[in-house]
């Protein structure tokens, strides 16, 4: 089969690779309907986190099941199927406590598993799926060609923004301030209205993305950065700042950013993958400013935003702004890169 291989800054070959088998009991092989490109692929396409040898790439995907292990009871062939940025078994102490990305016996896309085999990059034409009946969702039925992106969110970008929110606090009548508006920090608009925010604040200085956040639920947009931004934002809430910031980012800026932007006893979501410098703790300590997040746990998010997206309650979908077959893959990753999309969906 073809799969998606990164070799090192700024090089994405897309190659001939094994097929993948069924080796452990309790896996799967889904053949991938859409994969994507994530922000956080752009670190090491950057450079930024070393390469040091090729490796399969790609942690986002839904598909088709066409082969199943024989201790596998949930899943069945044929089943549509949406698999979150990780492998877990649903069942150990961690997934049970809500933390399935600290799964005792799960693994990443791309790598071997702890069962002796080898689970898949996702930007590629099939996955094994080592556990798949803790990490696969099935659809009630076989989706539309319109259903898939937002499908697709679920997989990480839609349960990640969700995950910032419900880490904030979000709940009916909360101010809300969004820093970050790439796909996560879009999606995170929309889990803050779902869940009842009664004024939300986007920073984004990118005019088709403040109109996508406007969509999604966006009351306010803020294009000013840094003491700026603070101002502003301090300025549209009583002199001093928002109940609950979700930071979509991951940078030491966006985080001085997302923490100085919320009121007194506030509280900070974070979900962006870290790669600045050390946060001070003392202005948190001074305003009583609550820091809460990390990885999310996207398995334990999904039962709940299906249906909303299979109805169309919610659009995540939307922020895919540029599809590509996986042929394209290398022009993928250079539109994320330019910021001249959102976020690529690939099609194999």
């Amino acid at each position: 089969m073809r799969a998606t291989v990164i070799y090192g800054e700024r090089d994405i070959r897309l190659e001939e690779v094994p097929d993948p088998i069924l080796s452990t009991g309790g896996d799967a092989i889904v053949r991938v309907v859409a994969a994507c490109v994530c922000g956080s692929d752009l670190w090491p396409y950057r450079g930024i986190q070393p390469t040091d040898e090729p490796k399969r790439i790609g942690h986002e995907f839904v598909g088709i099941v066409e082969e199943i292990g024989a201790d596998v009871t949930k899943i069945k062939v044929g089943d549509f199927v949406i698999a979150p940025f990780y492998d877990c078994d649903n069942t150990c102490l961690n997934c049970q406590n809500g933390t399935s990305t600290s799964c005792l016996h799960g693994g990443w896309w791309g790598a071997d598993d702890q069962l002796g085999g080898f689970a898949d990059g996702a930007q590629g034409e099939k996955v094994r799926v080592p556990h798949a009946d803790g990490s696969l969702v099935a659809t009630p039925t076989l989706p539309t060609e319109d259903q898939v992106p937002g499908l697709l969110t679920l997989a990480d970008v839609m349960g990640t923004g969700h995950h910032a929110a419900v880490s904030a606090g979000v709940t009916t009548g909360s101010t809300v301030v969004v820093v970050g508006d790439g796909a996560v920090g879009l999606c995170a608009i929309i889990a803050a209205k779902r869940l009842g925010a009664s004024r939300i604040v986007a920073m984004s200085r990118h005019p088709e993305r403040r109109l996508v956040a406007r969509e999604f639920g966006a009351t306010d947009v803020v294009e000013e950065r840094g003491e700026a931004g603070v101002a502003r934002i301090r300025e549209l809430f009583d002199g001093i700042g928002a109940d609950c910031v979700l930071e979509c980012v991951g940078t030491k800026e966006s985080m001085e950013q997302a923490i100085a932007s919320a009121r007194p006893g506030g509280m900070v979501g974070y979900v962006g993958v870290p790669t600045g410098g050390p946060i001070e703790v003392r202005p948190l300590f001074g305003r009583n400013v609550g820091l809460n997040g990390g990885v999310a746990s996207v398995r334990g998010y999904v039962e709940e935003l299906l249906p909303e997206v299979l109805s169309g309650a919610i659009n995540p979908g939307r922020v895919f702004d540029l599809q590509l077959p996986l042929t394209e893959v290398a022009e993928a990753y250079a539109a994320m890169d330019e910021r001249r999309a959102i976020k690529v969906l690939l099609r194999p």
